[in-house]
């Protein structure tokens, strides 16, 4: 996916990296229209979930969607999402998250995207992020019409 965003340049993603829990689930269950969307972006986009699997079930409930599952068994998580965004090539990547151990992952990713949600954002997080939306569907949508994405991010 390659997008033209005036006075900012090419931004060239070829995966998208998403917290679950507090950005594509709540209470360990995914939020309503996020599979679908999910979906429709596996066409254009490599996408990963990376997680502590705080609730157990992220493999259960993610089953059958074309995603891969990234458990982290390693604290604090942080340090350990951005090693994984850098290993993707960071600027190729699109992060979502909304935690404080999602903030160096915004950070790293060419496009860093906090979701403010039922749960809130960290404030380092929001800080460290391009975009902020208000839930992961709306997020999501960003790169299924980037059309909204440029006039987001266009000076």
């Amino acid at each position: 996916m390659r997008i033209s965003i005036p006075d900012r340049g090419e931004l060239e993603l070829k995966a998208a990296v998403f917290d679950y829990n507090g950005t594509l689930a709540d209470g360990g269950r995914l939020v309503e229209g996020v599979q679908d969307r999910l979906i429709m972006l596996s066409r254009t986009l490599d996408i990963y979930v990376i997680t502590a699997d705080t609730f157990g079930a992220v493999r259960q409930t993610l089953a059958g969607l074309p995603v891969q599952v990234v458990v982290l068994d390693v604290e604090p998580g942080g340090p350990a999402k951005e090693k994984f965004v850098h290993s993707l090539g960071a600027s190729v990547v699109a992060a979502f998250g909304n935690g404080a151990n999602d903030a160096l992952m915004l950070k790293a990713a060419g496009l860093g995207v906090v979701v403010l949600g039922d749960e809130g954002a960290a404030a380092e997080t929001l800080l460290n992020a391009d975009i902020a939306v208000s839930t992961i569907t709306r997020g999501i949508d960003l790169l299924l019409d980037p059309r909204r994405l440029v006039a987001t991010l266009r000076r």
